[in-house]
């Protein structure tokens, strides 16, 4: 079962403003994101900027309505995620359990539908593009990052 985890910071304000987490947070967390990786559960992580630097597309009347951050009205802002891949609810919410969470934080667990959970067909060409985003990943792999060169043996 894949299970995605929502951080959803409690300090909105500094979050909003791009403040970056203290040191002691930022080290905590990376020890927790090696353990999940050690056991195997991590399957993908981020954290994401401030809703400033995002935008919507709402959906209404066959419109798309585009709105450009900051989402001052949203209660709550996404700080960043997790995927994990686990036996089972209960094992998803203890390694959430675990986070070193700032004061005030809050993770929402939620449990991601499997292509198959949608009928055969669905489930079929969505392991065509899976296989595609794969060749696609190791591409960029291969690809030498801005600013170093790659040598020839």
């Amino acid at each position: 079962m894949r299970f995605m985890v929502l951080m959803i910071p409690g300090d909105r304000k500094n979050v909003e403003a791009g403040v970056m987490p203290d040191q002691k947070l930022i080290s905590a967390m990376m020890k927790y994101n090696e353990d999940l990786a050690k056991a195997g559960v991590l399957l993908a992580l981020d954290g994401l900027q401030p809703s400033s630097k995002g935008a919507r597309i709402r959906f209404s009347g066959g419109k798309r309505i585009v709105t450009d951050g900051p989402f001052t009205e949203a209660r709550e802002v996404i700080g960043g995620y997790w995927l994990w891949q686990v036996k089972s609810k209960a094992e998803a919410i203890e390694w959430a359990s675990r986070c070193p969470a700032a004061e005030g934080d809050t993770l929402e667990v939620r449990q991601v539908y499997e292509m198959s959970d949608f009928g055969p067909e669905v489930e079929r060409r969505e392991g065509a593009l899976a296989d595609q985003i794969g060749k696609r990943v190791e591409e960029n792999k291969q690809r030498t990052a801005p600013g170093t060169e790659r040598k020839s043996r």
